[in-house]
């Protein structure tokens, strides 16, 4: 699958820091598309991600959705962070698969953000989907900073 063209409604730089998130890039996620309000990642079960039953742990499953989430409701430019998740998981997708968790803003208000995330087998089954509630925040360095 080839990304699409970027968006440029995304600033570089807040492109480059979202690709460099140093969770995606130790679970090994490509970055296929990111634009307003979403984002297509790309993820091959290693077989250190399996379970005790030999498929992808449902842990790999929701960090795929949680990045594509995080990503979509942080490319207004915003700082945006997760207030709720809720995940079915719907089929198990045999091992070394490869797939593919598409995030897209559903509602945007004022301070909450409403997402749909599908996870799919690079066959196209549906393996998870995720709805997300996504709350902007004023400034994440000022919280940070006082604790």
């Amino acid at each position: 699958m080839t990304p699409s063209p970027e968006d440029p409604s995304v600033p570089a730089e807040l492109r480059t820091r979202i690709h460099d998130d140093p969770w995606s890039r130790t679970l090994g996620i490509e970055f296929l598309a990111l634009d307003r309000g979403f984002c297509r990642l790309g993820l091959t079960v290693q077989p250190h991600m399996v379970n005790f039953q030999g498929y992808p742990h449902g842990g790999v499953i929701f960090s795929l959705a949680d990045i594509a989430f995080g990503a979509a409701c942080n490319s207004h430019g915003e700082p945006a962070v997760a207030l709720n998740m809720t995940i079915s998981f719907l089929t198990a997708a045999p091992p070394g698969s490869r797939l593919i968790a598409e995030a897209r803003e559903i509602k945007q208000g004022r301070r909450a953000g409403f997402y749909q995330v599908n996870v799919t087998s690079e066959v196209g089954a549906l393996v998870a989907q995720v709805h997300c509630v996504a709350h902007r925040v004023p400034s994440l360095g000022v919280a940070a900073e006082g604790g």
